[in-house]
């Protein structure tokens, strides 16, 4: 079964998402969030079975974490999970670790940051406040170098 759209379709889809990246750039995140899911409209049935769906979430779920809008970035990112590599894509599981984290979801917070972490290792938190990398550490061991 194929999991890109058809070309023309695809090329809307990513016209879309493009101009939702440069209202993000800008932290006009309610306007790429607005756009991210006019793109989103356009994928066909069932949603979960296009690459373009974990793109397209990923962005709508990373638009809603950056704007403080938690309850529907981890909306967006467990739906991200469903869709073609989405589950293990390490920026997926970061932010749906962040946003957990923001609602006070501790045990889910711990396991997405885990797999982050596991998957692309302290680097993908370099850029992240660092409280989310100081709550991994007191939930998982340190690693046998003994080195975060």
């Amino acid at each position: 079964m194929p999991t890109e759209l058809p070309a023309s379709l695809h090329a809307r889809v990513q016209q879309l998402s493009a101009e939702g990246d440069t209202l993000a750039e800008s932290a006009a995140y309610e306007a790429a969030i607005a756009k991210y899911n006019e793109a989103w409209e356009l994928v066909p049935e069932p949603k979960s079975d296009w690459e373009a769906s974990t793109w397209l979430l990923a962005a709508i779920g990373d638009a809603c974490f950056l704007s403080g809008y938690f309850t529907s970035g981890i909306e967006a990112f467990d739906y991200a999970l469903t869709c073609p590599r989405g589950f293990g894509n390490p920026f997926i599981h970061l932010r749906l670790g962040q946003c957990r984290f923001e609602k006070n979801e501790h045990q889910a917070a711990a396991e997405h940051l885990g797999r982050a972490y596991m998957l692309e290792g302290k680097e993908i938190f370099a850029a992240e406040d660092s409280k989310y990398f100081e709550f991994l550490k007191t939930k998982i061991q340190k690693p046998a170098s003994g080195v975060w």
